[in-house]
């Protein structure tokens, strides 16, 4: 439960600790955060590191422990944007953005919202990221082994605006802007809006991804200890992905492999059969190289804060929110014809839809020793999720469909392969209480209680199966997780200066996710193919809990910081999926319960200051996940059988890594070279493959000019991504993972890229 703290409330110019809590201390922007207990925190300095526009998870990435890895440079393509922490994939983890649960960070999520495309990333003051157990306080559906607090910044007090350019490879541009209010009044009342446009080419293609966003946000204060936040932020991204890959398309056709755009009768002539021989020897078959694929997405989320002192030792503190999504995933089909044009390939689009209303409350009340927490969140998500198929034109008589729509040019919709909505109530009360028995010794114990119910379920298909292979009614019906009473302990020990020993233990409970038939990369109960499954999953499956112990300790002086902590969790009940296919309509998935899985793991991490402006900062975590339980695998070969997946590895995170910083600063001059290694990472559930291991590393430096004419802050920076430009598997499992052998759901990750900006306030 040293994640079981929300983080201090911190301005850009002081320093200030949560009392009565274990500590996270974080300082100003132009220091480096002091990370304390089982919680690392990444302040403006460590964000800074990063290439304006990017997807803020890469700072995440760097901690140890944390996997991430997207296909493009920025993370605009959240298609292709992983992070795993500790064995917990981004589905495992609670999210939260000043309060507001973001809960599942996968694209095609009908329960959450990615970071990337929530909040500008140069607006983001900090993130606080717990690898212990999680957090007692923290609303979210989807924690169970981990919790990222992404902190927006504060209107400045003083008027003035910031503008940044950038530009890189592949046409890259950047552009933000940025206008604060400053006080506006005697009550101290000021805003911010906030604006950027993001482009960028593909490295092996001339498609491009773009996405825009704005946000907005208004401090006011009440008296003189209290004040209202609200906060609002919208997106827009356009994105044509990268083709999914397969092993095999790898080491026959090499790492240049990608979707035809715009070369349509090249894609035309593939559809009616003529596309290359050696692609009937590929899982992929004529799915191997693709016309287009890409996503669509607008969202909306804003919300408003209270911070209330009631009395001296009492505040009150609630959030109301509100998000909604509009997603659109599309993908080329040129084994599906397009009926009102004759065309021999069609646009299957995945159309997500979400609407999230919520609030979160709680009381803080100090007594004595102790500070008591308690409070309740609520949550309501009307979701849906479908699949239609878009007539494509005929060679010459009109342009393709974009990637991005409209879908409607040639008609609407000819074929559903299904349909799905559900409603989702969830409600959680947690109390805890920090007691500190001595001035060197805190205990933060307490437990939340959740209850969740989804209904709803499937009410359209294809009676044919032609276009999902859902040829009868996918179920409906409603599903109820409960967990009256899941506990958590933290133990926090400065037993010197400089010394801290601290112990995290907490259960945890994932309700069911409501997703549609065949999901492969978010299992649940109602992906099954009929009612009569369903009814007996009712009966007989449990939600996902598990149980995370964590021992620590770090030690911090002026010269170096050091910390290493061993950890270990069961899980049980988690809930995986074994795909198969080769995308598009062709695609599926079996359902498949774990039953129960083991994990053990370190992270230990030292930075070193010899000299002033000089930090080496070098870390190396290991993990070793397996199942634990008999549970079959039964392939699709009937000469192959069934395998057992007990002791395989978990798919899609490395056993080991390695990371590397060394950053210095002189005067107004700053550079830092970053250096990651990652281990093999398994691909199928049984283990039979795998990708290799690799190395990536980033060079960035910067300069302050400081006041220029009637310019202030004036900076610029130059970053180098991959440096060595290392040829590597980045997302894996985009489409799932396979039960055995290979599949097309590898994507690689980004060539050598040059970045630089030019960023000035006045």
């Amino acid at each position: 439960m040293g994640g079981a703290k929300q983080v201090a409330r911190t301005s850009t110019n002081n320093t200030r600790v949560t009392a009565g809590r274990p500590e996270v201390l974080t300082v100003s922007h132009t220091r480096r955060a002091i990370s304390h207990n089982s919680e690392n925190v990444i302040g403006r300095k460590e964000l800074a590191q990063q290439v304006p526009g990017q997807n803020v998870l890469k700072a995440v990435g760097q901690l140890p422990g944390v996997s991430y890895s997207s296909t493009d440079p920025l993370g605009i393509d959240t298609w292709g944007a992983s992070v795993y922490m500790r064995g917990f994939f981004m589905n495992q983890l609670g999210v939260t953005l000043d309060g507001v649960p973001l809960n599942d960070q996968t694209y095609t999520s009908t329960n959450g919202l990615n970071i990337a495309n929530a909040w500008i990333s140069d607006d983001i003051s900090r993130v606080s990221v717990s690898q212990g157990a999680g957090a007692v306080d923290l609303p979210s559906n989807t924690n169970l082994g981990g919790t990222m607090q992404f902190f927006t910044s504060d209107p400045k007090e003083k008027a003035g605006a910031t503008v940044s350019q950038g530009f890189g490879s592949y046409a890259m541009k950047r552009t933000y802007v940025r206008v604060d209010s400053g006080k506006l009044n005697k009550t101290g009342t000021r805003f911010y809006v906030a604006y950027s446009r993001d482009f960028e080419k593909k490295y092996d293609a001339d498609s491009p991804d773009f996405m825009q966003q704005v946000n907005a946000k208004l401090v006011q204060p009440i008296g003189e200890d209290s004040k209202m936040t609200a906060f609002f932020n919208w997106n827009n991204a356009e994105v044509y992905g990268y083709l999914d890959k397969s092993l095999g398309s790898l080491a026959k056709y090499g790492w240049r492999q990608e979707l035809m755009y715009p070369n349509y009768a090249q894609a035309y002539s593939y559809a009616e059969g003529n596309y290359p021989a050696g692609w009937n020897s590929l899982v992929s078959g004529n799915y191997t190289q693709l016309y287009d694929a890409g996503q669509s997405t607008q969202d909306y989320i804003g919300g408003i804060n209270f911070d209330l002192k009631l009395a001296n030792n009492l505040r009150w503190k609630t959030t109301l929110y509100a998000h909604r999504d509009l997603s659109n995933a599309t993908y080329s089909a040129p084994g599906t014809e397009s009926p009102g044009t004759g065309a021999p390939l069609s646009e299957q689009v995945w159309m997500n839809r979400e609407m999230r209303e919520g609030f979160n409350t709680y009381f803080e009340y100090k007594i004595a020793n102790h500070t008591i927490n308690t409070g309740a969140w609520f949550e309501n998500n009307s979701s849906s999720a479908l699949t239609d198929y878009f007539n494509e034109p005929l060679l010459g008589h009109g342009a393709p469909l974009s990637t991005t729509g409209p879908y409607t040019t040639y008609g609407q919709a000819f074929a559903t392969g299904w349909a799905y909505r559900w409603s989702t109530n969830t409600f959680q009360y947690h109390v805890m209480d920090t007691w500190r028995i001595l001035p060197n010794f805190t205990a933060t114990y307490g437990f939340k209680s959740v209850l969740q119910t989804t209904a709803g379920g499937d009410y359209a298909y294809d009676p044919t199966g032609n276009y999902s292979g859902l040829n009868n009614p996918g179920p409906t019906g409603s599903m109820t997780s409960a967990a009256a009473f899941l506990p958590a302990v933290n133990l926090d020990w400065r037993f010197l200066p400089g010394h801290e020993l601290y112990f995290d233990f907490a259960e945890n409970m994932r309700p069911y996710s409501a997703s549609p038939y065949a999901s492969a990369n978010e299992p649940g109960p109602w992906m099954v193919q009929t009612q009569s499954q369903f009814n007996q999953l009712k009966k007989t499956l449990t939600p996902e809990r598990d149980f995370t112990y964590v021992l620590g300790y770090r030690y911090s002086s002026r010269l170096l910081t050091a910390g290493i902590d061993g950890y270990h969790s069961d899980n049980y009940n988690r809930l995986i999926s074994a795909a198969s296919g080769i995308g598009g309509s062709d695609q599926s998935a079996s359902f498949i319960n774990s039953k129960h899985a083991s994990q053990w793991g370190m992270d230990a991490i030292l930075t070193i200051t010899p000299v002033k402006g000089l930090a080496i900062t070098n870390s190396v975590s290991y993990n070793h996940f397996a199942y634990a339980a008999n549970v079959p695998i039964c392939l699709t070969s009937a000469t192959t059988g069934c395998e057992n997946l007990r002791g395989k590895k978990m798919d899609g995170y490395p056993s080991v890594m390695y990371k590397a910083n060394l950053s210095y600063t002189w005067r107004k001059a700053s550079a830092y070279l970053d250096v990651n290694y990652y281990s093999k990472r398994q691909y199928s559930l049984l283990n039979d493959t795998h990708v290799p291991a690799y190395w990536l590393a980033n060079l960035g430096a910067s300069y302050h000019f400081g006041k220029v004419g009637f310019l202030h802050n004036v900076t610029a920076s130059f970053t180098v991504y991959n440096l060595f430009n290392a040829k590597y598997i980045s997302m894996m499992g985009e489409n799932g993972f396979p039960a055995s052998g290979d599949m097309q759901s590898v994507e690689r990750g980004a060539v050598r890229e040059y970045f630089g900006t030019i960023k000035a306030e006045y």
